[in-house]
């Protein structure tokens, strides 16, 4: 088997991220979260599938649910583990944490919040789990701007410590900031 070398400036051609799969215990307990919770609309799924499962959709990404009645088999699900910032999550934005908050505690929801400061910039963060054990994470995570660490004025400090820091801005990191500008714009109208 011949192996291929990806270098940096060469990398796959991805246009956005489609969706998340995550295995359920029952697929309408899971739809029925995603739906009510963080406001997934379920849409059509191929014929073809074989096993059960539902598509869902919003906010420019989708979840796909996969039934397995017999995830029991994976421990992190049976009992899930406590609501830790640290741990594996998918995260989404929101446009007001408070309401979050008011919202989750009208669910009976259990949930985490943290804070993370950087450079006088604040974001909320709100960690809960789905009825399967994974972790939703809710935000204002663009008060905290995105900028790619070969633009930042530490990146020669922080280059000994990341062998592989770029030297200078190259194509990727401009097409972020293009995309996310673009991003920004289609938010603002």
């Amino acid at each position: 088997m011949d192996t291929v070398e990806i270098n940096n400036s060469e990398a796959l051609p991805l246009l956005s991220l489609n969706h998340v799969s995550l295995l359920c215990r029952s697929v309408w307990d899971s739809m029925r979260f995603y739906e009510e919770v963080l406001g997934f609309v379920p849409i059509k799924r191929p014929s073809s599938f074989k096993f059960n499962g539902a598509w869902l959709y919003n906010y420019g990404i989708g979840i796909h649910l996969i039934e397995n009645p017999s995830i029991e088999d994976f421990d992190t699900i049976v009992e899930p583990r406590p609501i830790n910032p640290k741990d594996n999550h998918i995260s989404f934005q929101c446009t007001d944490v408070g309401l979050v908050l008011r919202r989750l505690e009208d669910m009976r929801m259990k949930y985490v919040t943290a804070v993370v400061e950087d450079e006088g910039n604040k974001v909320d963060q709100v960690f809960f789990h789905d009825p399967d054990g994974y972790m939703v994470e809710l935000c204002n995570c663009e008060n905290i701007p995105i900028i790619p660490l070969s633009s930042c004025s530490f990146k020669r400090r922080l280059s000994s410590f990341i062998k592989s820091a770029p030297a200078k801005c190259g194509f990727m990191e401009n097409a972020m900031m293009e995309s996310l500008s673009m991003e920004m714009l289609n938010i603002s109208f």
